[in-house]
């Protein structure tokens, strides 16, 4: 296992201003950073590698379509075309920086809804767009994970077993599914059971907690979460996202109106206890 932190708690955009936090995330002990690909050209990335590395990190990042000009699953071949572009320059900011793995919800743009569930039509349009998207990632030693989410925000991909249908239809061994456990939590009648269920096609777990705050100061089953994981075989990353009232469009995406812990520390150093700890006791 492998541990990480998704800098969405800070930023939307790693700039010259949060690179202190790469020492501080090593110095509490992670393995990894996760980092959001919203905006930026590939030189900016490039450097932000070298820095990352020097603080003896690894990385994964993480994106998502950002309008309606960039949708897999659109009618509109435009827009299609502009979900593959989105792609392709994610994927070239995720090589450049050596990411292992590029996740997210990069189906559809957030909080966009059709009034019912996803048509036969947009899950071909969509699987085209990625399996296209696959051969470039894979060309680029890149792992993709798209990432269902709960049915407040998207209407694509809702559960896991959509995912794995999904992931099936897409049919490339660069593409797979990122478990969540906040959305698992709201979307699935077994958040534990589903793991096992769909644990062909797991490539990115994020650790969430309930209220998207301080993992393991909810609900979430953590114990038997790891447990059914490392039961399915899992020994990729464990990330940490959680969100605050920070960035205001995110908060606002991810409806996020309160902040969930006293201070991002507890986050990322009681997080990451909770993770090493409960993953130990669950072999």
């Amino acid at each position: 296992m492998k541990a990480g932190f998704n800098l969405l708690l800070w930023t939307t955009h790693v700039g010259d201003a949060h690179l202190p936090l790469l020492e501080k995330l090593k110095a509490t002990g992670y393995d990894g950073v996760e980092i959001p690909l919203f905006e930026g050209g590939i030189e900016h990335f490039r450097k932000l590698a070298t820095v990352i590395a020097d603080n003896g990190l690894a990385c994964t990042t993480v994106t998502v379509m950002p309008d309606a000009d960039h949708s897999a699953i659109s009618p509109e071949v435009k827009s299609r075309e502009g979900a593959l572009d989105h792609l392709k320059w994610a994927i070239e900011c995720s090589a450049a920086l050596g990411s292992e793995v590029l996740c997210g919800p990069f189906h559809q743009p957030l909080a966009v809804f059709s009034g019912s569930g996803p048509t036969e039509d947009e899950k071909a349009w969509g699987a085209e767009v990625h399996r296209a998207a696959a051969e470039i990632a894979a060309e680029a030693g890149l792992t993709l994970a798209l990432e269902p989410l709960n049915r407040f925000e998207c209407y694509f991909l809702n559960t896991m077993a959509d995912a794995r249908a999904y992931v099936q239809r897409v049919g490339h061994p660069a593409f797979g599914a990122l478990y969540d456990t906040f959305h698992a939590n709201i979307e699935e009648r077994d958040p534990v059971g589903v793991i096992r269920a769909t644990a062909d096609v797991i490539r990115h777990v994020h650790v969430s907690e309930n209220d998207r705050g301080t993992p393991g100061k909810g609900h979430v089953p953590w114990p038997a979460t790891f447990r059914a994981l490392r039961a399915a075989g899992y020994d990729g990353w464990l990330t940490i996202e959680a969100f605050g009232q920070a960035l205001p469009a995110l908060a606002a995406a991810t409806k996020v109106w309160r902040d969930f812990f006293p201070a991002r520390e507890e986050v990322y150093e009681h997080g990451l206890k909770l993770m090493r700890d409960t993953w130990a006791a669950a072999a």
